[in-house]
């Protein structure tokens, strides 16, 4: 068996394809769920649950540190099911917050625990505004107003957190709007549609091939770049469940 791997946020869209890849290739999956009704479906799945929410600072601490992982692979986001307009709005600061104060409690309790990778989700359509496809070396949007500034800034915090740690080699994944099974949105949408599949092999990847750094994923109809995923991962936007892992 491979070495033990942490998911945050196992029991969400992009977790819950993740987590049979892991499986499949020997690894030992811990996964997180804030809600205590979703544990037993980790289980069934072959995940050793761990019921714990990312803002109880001390709970994640000890559940990490008792765990030890030595990956942990951050799928964290407060986003209602199908991006429901009605609950947007408030869902969008929910969402910043988990990115910020919620990446810095998961990175101070992997380091504590003695793990070494954290490969975390972060968006591609964030870039300022200019000329297109938009590659990885390309600025954030951070100077932009209302809902967007707040996401965006939201985003810089998390990539700062995972890049910049000195005991932690971190991966950054900027996906695109993720459609399919789980997500509430059954059909590519957006200016950088990703199937949600596709979206878990390129987590999946960035742990087995060690890189570090920020990556672009997204189709190939895509408003960004993701020809340094394709490159370095040998991710594709076509991976989908029964692609040989």
């Amino acid at each position: 068996m491979k070495h033990r791997v942490l998911v945050a946020g196992a029991s969400g869209a992009i977790g819950a394809a993740l987590v049979p890849l892991l499986i499949k290739a020997g690894y030992a999956v811990f996964g997180t769920t804030r809600r205590a009704d979703r544990a037993k479906t980790l289980a069934d799945a072959g995940v050793t649950p761990v019921v714990v929410d990312v803002f109880d600072a001390l709970a994640l601490h000890d559940a990490l540190v008792r765990i030890a992982p030595h990956s942990v692979i951050h799928q964290l986001t407060d986003l209602p099911h199908g991006l429901d307009p009605a609950r947007m709005a408030e869902a969008v600061a929910a969402n910043a917050r988990i990115r910020d104060e919620g990446t810095r409690n998961l990175i101070a309790a992997a380091i504590a625990a003695g793990s070494k990778r954290m490969i975390a989700q972060s968006i591609a359509w964030a870039y300022r505004p200019g000329e297109r496809p938009y590659d990885e070396s390309c600025a954030l949007d951070i100077d932009a107003q209302g809902p967007r500034g707040i996401s965006v800034r939201g985003v810089a915090a998390l990539e700062h957190h995972v890049l910049n740690t000195a005991l932690l080699t971190g991966t950054v994944l900027r996906y695109g709007q993720i459609y399919g099974p789980r997500t509430g949105i059954e059909v590519a949408a957006g200016s950088s549609p990703l199937h949600v599949e596709a979206a878990a092999y390129a987590a999946f990847l960035a742990l087995e091939r060690s890189r570090s750094g920020i990556y672009n994923i997204a189709g190939d109809d895509a408003e960004v770049d993701s020809a340094k995923a394709k490159r370095e991962l040998g991710w594709s936007p076509d991976l989908r469940a029964g692609t040989p892992v």
